[in-house]
C-alpha cells in the first residue's frame, strides 16, 4: 500500500528540489526515500527505479523551462527574441541547476517525442524563421544555439569565467550581438 501523502508528483517534484541541492547526479530513489523517512522499498509503488526518478525530472525541467521560454518569447522577435531565450535558459541555471542538468538527460526516442523539448526545436525554429534561415540551415543554427547557451551556462555555474575581468554579464551581451550578427549573415554552403 502506498504511504499516505506520497504520490509520483510529489515525488518527482521533490527529486528535483534534491537535484538542485546536491547535484543531479547524486538523485537516486534512496537519497529521496532518507528526505520523506521512509522505506526506499514504500517508493517503487510511484517509481520504478532510480533511473525513472531522473527521467520524471528531467521531464518536469524540460515542461518548466518550456514556459518559461514561451512567456519570454511571446511579443518578440529577431535579436530580442533571441536574447530573451538565451537569457531564459541562463536563469533557469543559475536559479536551478540540478534541474537544468536533468534537461541534458539522453531520453529514450519515444519519451523525447513526446517531452516539452518538443516545444523548445518548435521555439528556436521560431525565431530563427525571423532570420530567413530554411533547412538545413536551420537545425544548423539549432544545434550552434544549443551548444553556445549550454556552453556558456555550464562554464559560468562551473566558476569558469570567475577568475578574470570582464564581467561575465558583459561577455554574455557581446555572444548575443555576436549570435545575432551571424545569423543574419549566415555562410552560404
Amino acid at each position: 500500500m502506498a504511504r499516505a501523502g506520497l504520490t509520483t508528483e510529489r515525488l518527482t517534484l521533490a527529486g528535483a528540489e534534491l537535484a538542485d541541492e546536491v547535484g543531479f547526479d547524486q538523485v537516486t530513489v534512496s537519497a529521496l526515500a532518507r528526505r520523506f523517512d521512509v522505506k526506499v522499498a514504500s517508493l517503487y509503488s510511484h517509481l520504478k527505479n532510480s533511473q525513472d526518478l531522473k527521467t520524471r525530472i528531467a521531464l518536469l525541467a524540460l515542461e518548466e523551462l518550456a514556459d518559461r521560454a514561451a512567456d519570454a518569447l511571446a511579443g518578440r522577435a529577431g535579436k530580442d527574441a533571441l536574447t530573451a531565450l538565451a537569457n531564459v535558459y541562463r536563469d533557469y541555471a543559475r536559479e536551478h541547476p540540478g534541474r537544468y542538468a536533468a534537461t541534458q538527460l539522453r531520453l529514450d526516442p519515444q519519451t523525447a517525442a513526446a517531452s516539452a523539448g518538443v516545444r523548445h526545436a518548435q521555439m528556436t525554429r521560431a525565431i530563427l524563421r525571423g532570420y530567413d534561415l530554411t533547412e538545413p540551415d536551420q537545425t544548423h543554427a539549432v544545434r550552434l544555439l544549443g551548444s553556445v547557451f549550454h556552453g556558456y551556462v555550464t562554464l559560468e555555474l562551473g566558476g569558469g569565467f570567475s577568475h578574470s575581468a570582464p564581467d561575465t554579464q558583459e561577455t554574455w551581451s557581446r555572444t548575443m550581438d555576436a549570435l545575432d550578427a551571424l545569423l543574419r549573415n549566415w555562410p552560404a554552403p
